[in-house]
């Protein structure tokens, strides 16, 4: 068997042989995207297989709401004491009937960054950029990749990790993009799984100061 990759894998370990290493606890925290994007159950399971170790995906979202809502129910995250935290807030706060603006955003990102970051012991904290968005809801975020944009460089700046699923997503193809997300906003459960949980799980796998 190869060898678990160190970081994730070597946190909270037993200290003898017969100790079982503790659940590794990530928290999605974000969207519809993450609270009914039905991707955790297949992460849960591949990084648990990849880390050698238990592994516990627990979801912090709501549909249709923003990064504002994130920092009203931040104290929730910190709570599940994670040793990951997935964060995506882009594809909601750039929405026009939202009515965030670019400067709010990013302030109420930075909440919840900087609060996720001041966590002892300290997890990794990554910030996700999600599907492509088209139709009628891509043309009420106009601005969507600027925000996206924006959230990556805070991210950068602060410390956190960034991973852009968009690319995987584009490489289907339009026609292939359209039949795995059918209402041009939400991906299909397994599409999404199909599409996220490899590159979580390999970005995860990694230790942190690889990125």
């Amino acid at each position: 068997m190869t060898a678990p990759p160190q970081g994730l894998a070597a946190r909270a370990t037993g200290t003898g042989p017969d100790d079982v290493a503790a659940p590794l606890t990530v928290v999605t925290v974000g969207t519809s995207l993450t609270s009914r994007g039905g991707w955790q159950e297949a992460l849960e399971r591949q990084l648990s297989v990849r880390l050698v170790r238990p592994v516990s995906v627990r979801i912090v979202a709501r549909a249709g709401e923003t990064s504002l809502w994130g920092c009203a129910n931040l104290e929730a995250v910190v709570a599940l004491k994670p040793d990951v935290v997935l964060v995506e807030f882009a594809t909601n706060d750039a929405a026009l009937q939202r009515r965030l603006s670019l400067g709010r955003s990013l302030a109420a990102m930075r909440t919840i960054l900087e609060r996720l970051l001041s966590l002892t012991p300290r997890p990794r904290v990554v910030v996700m950029a999600m599907n492509p968005v088209s139709g009628l809801r891509g043309l009420v975020r106009p601005r969507l990749k600027a925000y996206t944009a924006a959230h990556r460089d805070l991210a950068r700046a602060l410390g956190a990790e960034f991973l852009d699923h968009r690319p995987a997503w584009h490489r289907l193809g339009r026609a292939a993009r359209a039949r795995a997300i059918p209402d041009g906003l939400h991906p299909m459960a397994a599409e999404a799984a199909a599409i996220m949980v490899p590159a979580l799980v390999e970005h995860l796998g990694r230790p942190q100061d690889a990125h």
